[in-house]
């Protein structure tokens, strides 16, 4: 197929609803859009690519950086924003699994075979034989420090000069702040609604010296909180409309009335019952999709929200076929969800959240072979 567009129209008019001259393709983009470096080192080896230069751009989950050759090979629309943190080392997991990670971020490897990072007082742990830490999540980059915004801005404006690729900044709260403020809801309603004043009043300072600072390079921000479990949203949607949305929507409506950004939103799980909220806030994109829980069923989902907000993720099963099923499950399973969500545009394929370090690199194959076949 003759593309006609840049990466980068093609996505903001997906998002749009607009018609795409091929359905746009993720792969790394973001860190729950991205794949682990066991597989990703797997992949390379299985496509006679060098594994010497792998490094890891989150910590916890061990997601790879995607490198250039793989973008193109794969049509990826997307490139990973955050630049490289320096000084690197690089750290032998096990085997030939070698990768780069910065100097500060370097495991302890303790006796029983387990790893053990630690970094600002936070502890996380990676099982011997395991594929990401467990602990306190622990990041890269002080997103609050300026010189961490000077640094983001400087690789936006190299990633904007120097490609056509789309990017997202992510380190945005959607102001529901896990189980704890769950419970909260109930017990000191004023207190949750007097702390998320605060937080909508600290985000928008920080959200306008991002845009000051980079805003005319960068096409969208990421709003990161899970809502789902896999029966059902962890809060009821009268919860939410009380406690999380009217800051969601009052942060959304200054984003969009200050710049011409995307709003990108993850939560993982059986969130249904709250996209009318979501959508009516002003989110651009939600994210995974996870086509497995409660209330996900993709033609559902498609039918009553694929005309409010762009789908970003559900294209493949990954709880019970990416990793577990044969390439041609992986296909026909990649294709049936492809004709579902890109229907009339507002579809970016992705899978459901990162691919995990088991998954086998045929079936990665045959999961963007598949992509790509859609469009040829």
């Amino acid at each position: 197929m003759n593309e006609t567009m840049t990466s980068r129209e093609r996505i903001i008019a997906a998002i749009n609803h607009e018609p795409v001259d091929r359905m746009p393709i993720d792969l790394g983009g973001n860190t729950a859009t991205g794949i682990s470096v066991f597989a990703y080192h797997n992949l390379r080896k299985y496509l006679g690519l060098g594994t010497d230069k792998i490094a890891i751009v989150d910590p916890t989950q061990c997601i790879a950086r995607v490198d250039d050759d793989i973008i193109e090979m794969f049509h990826i629309d997307t490139i990973f924003l955050a630049p490289q943190k320096m000084p690197t080392a690089r750290w032998n997991v096990r085997g030939d699994y070698t990768f780069t990670v910065p100097a500060d971020f370097m495991p302890e490897l303790l006796t029983n075979g387990d790893w053990q990072l630690r970094h600002n007082g936070k502890s996380m742990t990676m099982p011997a034989g395991g594929y990401f830490f467990d602990g306190d999540w622990t990041n890269y980059y002080d997103m609050d420090d300026p010189d961490t915004m000077d640094i983001f801005a400087k690789r936006a404006e190299e990633v904007f000069k120097e490609t056509d690729k789309f990017t997202i900044l992510k380190g945005f709260s959607g102001f529901f702040h896990g189980i704890e403020f769950a419970c909260k809801m109930l017990l000191e309603p004023e207190e949750c609604k007097a702390h998320n004043e605060m937080v909508l009043a600290q985000q928008i300072v920080r959200f306008d010296e991002y845009n000051r600072r980079m805003g005319k390079f960068i096409q969208a921000i990421d709003i990161n909180d899970d809502l789902g479990m896999q029966t059902g949203p962890m809060i009821s949607p009268a919860c939410y409309e009380e406690f999380v949305y009217p800051y969601m929507k009052r942060f959304c409506e200054h984003v969009h009335a200050t710049s011409n950004l995307k709003i990108f939103m993850h939560s993982c799980g059986s969130i249904y019952k709250l996209l009318p909220y979501i959508v009516d806030a002003g989110v651009d994109a939600i994210n995974p999709v996870q086509i497995t829980a409660a209330d996900m069923e993709p033609a559902k989902l498609k039918r009553e929200f694929g005309d409010k907000i762009c789908f970003w993720g559900g294209g493949s099963n990954t709880q019970q076929i990416l990793g577990k099923g044969t390439p041609e499950e992986v296909a026909a399973n990649a294709k049936e969800l492809i004709d579902i969500f890109s229907k009339d545009s507002g579809y970016v394929f992705c899978a459901v959240h990162n691919i995990m370090g088991d998954v086998p690199p045929e079936n990665i194959l045959a999961l963007y072979n598949t992509a790509m076949n859609s469009f040829k």
